[in-house]
């Protein structure tokens, strides 16, 4: 900065008066997304500052300025109200060139230095000039690069990085990675490619950079209550409330933004827990990749109406992170503001939000989790535990058209196997599980009139264990005389189709099937129809799925309806369709 403005002031000493006097050097020291925001500020300053401007930018923002000043004096003013903190550290030098109208002061306050008249439509601004830097030898730029501070070394590091250019670290030195950086943005800019960037060229990286920070309003937030420090985007959203474990920011001036900081004390089983939980919100739409690791998560969650991204870890008992919510059409800004986030996430201290703070909510909602909506599924059905590595079955009608089927606690399952013409339906859970129980299929055809009892969830997920329901075996062929069903004298729900039909043993004789229309016929409430033992095993031995078989199990009596209950309990599980 320091030898841009000896530039700058070398160039003005040679040029006309008159040219000096069209371009004014200024100090910006804020940026608002409106003009009426942008008033509000430049007032406050007014009471500081009696040379306090505000213009309409290029980019639509709205900037607060002090000035006008010729070039080193404003590299002088800059440096002393930094180094006297008497405006944000983020201030830098700009030009009138970045600006289309003034709005600031505005009638009955005092003038400041006037652009050309404008009717106030930006089309009609005459456009002003724009200070151009002397170009340099690869030589003269590297002895202008030598007397960068370690500041501005820092600073040009972290520009070029935030243009996608420099991976490294920001260390402020210029070695290799620096230098290849260098010579990339030149060329996607359209320089001769030498790796050494001349006074120019970085006035023109880190000015860019500046602005676009300033867009968003990049700064860092100590979060004392969550024990959590992180850049955060000021200009896009603002603190809403505690909902532990959530500290919510609420969207700033129609940006569209929402970001939730997370913060609570927990293990391994508690990342997990957490990690299935927030699946289940609405701002976690059901595409994009996931990842759960013994120390972390992550989220990139992707729908046509919101996109989030959540970075959560463990460490040290705690687990801290945050959710970045935003709308498509932002999805580069939104990238951005990650990148500085995931780049500056520091867990402070040995705290996290405190479960008592807050305001709880007027009306309890038991769709809310912590004041976020929960989305629900668009279907639910019953399915049961088929082997102990946690494959389940249940019915085709509860995967069909699915984006994400989940089994039990919102585990994501994969559709191994979908027979519409039995319509059975087998699914195996990305992460393997350990039920307490799973199925044995009979060998033996049971008699009819024998009792059956079907453990499902009959409600969907609105009861988070099963229900069973008793009935008895009316034939052993369905209605119009398949040998494949069953037929059955029992008062189901549709949540029920995909459920096992027990016997007194506990054995699994077959599989509830949805009631369907058959045929335009509308069945008796008492009357069900199953896909019997036989039958489904026959499915699952051609898919290579075939779970154990009576014959494989130790032999057992009758169970008492007590014990029946809870084997079926454990034997049921729901599975949920999301779209």
């Amino acid at each position: 900065m320091r030898l841009a403005s000896i530039l700058i002031g070398l160039v003005l000493s040679l040029l006309p008066i008159a040219a000096q006097a069209q371009e004014q050097v200024w100090v910006q020291i804020e940026a608002q997304p409106s003009q009426s925001e942008g008033e509000e500020r430049a007032r406050a300053y007014s009471g500081v500052f009696p040379n306090v401007a505000g213009f309409a930018m290029t980019t639509g923002w709205y900037a607060i300025v002090v000035g006008p000043y010729a070039p080193a004096e404003a590299d002088r003013q800059l440096r002393v109200l930094k180094g006297e903190r008497l405006i944000p550290a983020d201030s830098y030098i700009t030009f009138e060139s970045r600006f289309t109208r003034q709005f600031w002061p505005g009638p009955g306050t005092a003038a400041a230095a006037p652009l050309p008249p404008t009717d106030g439509t930006d089309a009609d601004v005459t456009a002003l000039p724009e200070m151009i830097l002397p170009d340099e030898t690869p030589a003269e730029a590297r002895q202008s690069e030598a007397l960068l501070t370690a500041e501005e070394r820092l600073e040009l590091q972290a520009a070029l990085r935030w243009d996608g250019f420099y991976q490294g670290a920001i260390d402020g030195a210029f070695g290799a990675g620096t230098r290849r950086s260098m010579a990339t943005w030149q060329a996607a800019m359209g320089h001769e490619e030498t790796g050494i960037l001349t006074s120019a060229q970085r006035a023109a990286l880190v000015e860019e950079y500046r602005r676009e920070q300033a867009a968003l309003g990049l700064q860092e937030l100590v979060e004392a209550e969550a024990g959590i420090e992180v850049p955060y985007p000021s200009a896009l959203v603002e603190f809403d409330r505690y909902e532990p474990p959530f500290v919510h920011f609420r969207e700033r001036a129609g940006s569209g933004f929402r970001l939730l900081l997370i913060s609570k004390p927990g293990d391994q089983a508690t990342l997990s827990g957490l990690y299935d939980l927030i699946q289940t919100l609405e701002i976690i739409p059901v595409e994009g990749e996931r990842q759960l690791g013994r120390n972390g998560f992550t989220i990139e969650a992707r729908g046509d109406r919101l996109q989030s991204h959540t970075d959560v870890r463990l460490a040290g008992g705690f687990i801290k992170g945050f959710i970045l919510v935003w709308k498509p059409a932002d999805a580069e800004r939104a990238t951005r503001v990650v990148e500085a986030m995931q780049a500056g996430f520091k867990p402070l201290g040995d705290r996290a939000l405190d479960e008592g703070l807050g305001q709880p909510l007027a009306v309890d909602r038991a769709d809310l989790v912590s004041g976020l909506d929960v989305r629900r599924p668009a279907l639910s059905r019953s399915g049961f535990w088929l082997d102990a590595a946690g494959l389940v079955a249940s019915t085709t009608e509860a995967v069909a058209d699915c984006k994400r089927v989940t089994v039990g606690d919102g585990h994501a399952a994969e559709v191994v196997l979908n027979d519409p013409g039995t319509g059975l339906a087998v699914l195996r859970p990305e992460a393997a599980l350990a039920p307490r129980v799973h199925a044995v299929l009979t060998t033996t055809a049971p008699r009819i009139g024998a009792d059956i009892a079907i453990p499902g969830y009959p409600y969907g997920d609105a009861l988070d264990a099963a229900v069973m329901t008793f009935g008895t075996l009316a034939d052993s062929r369905g209605l119009d005389g398949e040998e494949t069903l069953d037929r059955l004298e029992v008062t189901a729900r549709a949540g029920d189709a995909g459920a096992a039909v027990l016997d007194g043993s506990g054995a699994v004789v077959g599989m509830l099937l949805p009631r369907g229309d058959n045929g335009g016929r509308r069945l008796p409430d008492n009357v069900g129809l199953a896909l019997d033992a036989s039958a489904l095993a026959g499915v699952l031995a051609g898919a290579g799925l075939l779970p154990a078989s009576e014959a494989d199990a130790e032999p057992s009596g009758p169970l008492a309806p007590e014990d029946l209950t809870r084997f079926g309990g454990d034997l049921a599980v729901i599975v949920s369709c999301w779209r």
